[in-house]
């Protein structure tokens, strides 16, 4: 099991870290909503807790509950700029497809 990320991600979430003045690094996770059934979560770390799998990439940590995992496991984590806007982009070896609006996704049967 593991979950990468790229470098230009891995300096995104050390600078968001750096501003927050706190957290050991990336949260991930999933929620049921929109239209297709999921979206990705993220949110600072604070510790790792019990059940949490943690990832390391490029001096960059990734934590993942439990539950989570096995919905993003084998992920790759990348961050985009495209025009104004910029965000994190999972590569989901485990999706299926996305809605029109990219807000939520499907996984594989």
């Amino acid at each position: 099991m593991a979950i990468t990320l790229t470098e230009k991600a891995a300096k995104k979430i050390q600078s968001q870290l750096a501003k927050n003045g706190s957290g050991i690094g990336l949260r991930l996770g999933i929620k049921k909503v929109g239209c297709n059934g999921f979206a990705y979560t993220f949110d600072y770390a604070a510790e790792a807790l019990a059940g949490d799998q943690v990832f390391e990439s490029h001096n960059t940590m990734l934590v993942v509950d439990a539950v989570s995992l096995p919905f993003i496991d084998g992920s790759h984590l990348d961050f985009v700029k495209e025009g104004f806007n910029e965000s994190f982009k999972f590569d989901n070896p485990n999706a299926q497809g996305e809605c029109g609006c990219g807000e939520s996704f499907n996984l594989k049967k």
